[in-house]
């Protein structure tokens, strides 16, 4: 398996996408870094990957704080001795008013998704140029390329993650990192049986969007062949971005 006995981080890792991502790795015998705020989630999928033979760890980070983003990279490094692989997953999303969006929510938003994104390829990259390189992917959002209502904080930090990920694409290629980005579009990660007929119709993929469909691409971005791949955006969103929609 291609990623086996690699070291992978998995920010926002408890739950959904992050969750559904660091399963995909495990299976594929990769040493998986947890790292999520969220303890609880966090110590019961390390728990769950252990149980099957697989390799984990939860360390509970908050991507928004330096020091603790530091730590995190260094328990990695004591642990497995390298750092292969990085997918900044962690985010949140806060859909107010324009006129109610306050500074601090704003930069609240803009600190985890975006600052976050940055203080962990940062820490992770030194590590990864003093060893073989290594892959980082940042995981996105349609929203940065369309919007609704109220989404200003949340569509900026998007919109940021997709600059920084070719800004860093060229920074980062002489030390044989590639930096990708994801946008996913609807991705259901609760009970997907009780999705309606028009949510998957809607779609050119007549589906709505799993998160073992993002984990997929992850390992398809990660994997040594794909070097060749840098600074791109994949958007997987059921062909939604693609479609002319009129109000009747």
């Amino acid at each position: 398996m291609s990623n086996k006995g690699r070291t992978v981080i998995v920010t926002g890792a408890a739950n959904g996408i992050g969750r559904s991502t660091a399963l995909a790795f495990s299976q594929e015998e990769a040493h998986v870094v947890i790292a999520d705020i969220d303890k609880e989630k966090g110590y019961e999928l390390e728990k769950m990957i252990r149980e099957k033979n697989g390799r984990a760890i939860f360390v509970e980070t908050d991507i928004s704080d330096s020091g603790s983003v530091t730590a995190m990279v260094q328990k990695t490094v004591s642990l497995y001795g390298h750092i292969d692989i990085l997918v900044n997953n962690a985010g949140i999303s806060t859909f107010t008013k324009f006129f109610d969006l306050s500074v601090s929510a704003w930069e609240k938003v803009i600190n985890v998704n975006l600052r976050g994104a940055f203080l962990c390829s940062q820490s992770a990259a030194v590590v990864m140029k003093s060893h073989d390189g290594g892959a980082i992917i940042n995981i996105a959002s349609t929203r940065a390329l369309m919007s609704e209502p109220g989404s200003e904080a949340y569509a900026a930090s998007k919109g940021g993650l997709l600059a920084l990920t070719h800004a860093m694409a060229a920074s980062l290629a002489e030390y044989r990192i590639t930096v990708n980005a994801i946008s996913p579009g609807w991705i259901h990660t609760g009970d997907y049986t009780t999705l309606r007929g028009i949510d998957h119709n809607q779609h050119l993929s007549r589906r709505v969007g799993k998160p073992e469909d993002i984990a997929r691409a992850c390992l398809f971005l990660a994997h040594p062949d794909n070097n060749f791949i840098t600074g791109e955006n994949l958007v997987i969103d059921g062909g939604m971005t693609r479609k002319m929609i009129y109000e009747e």
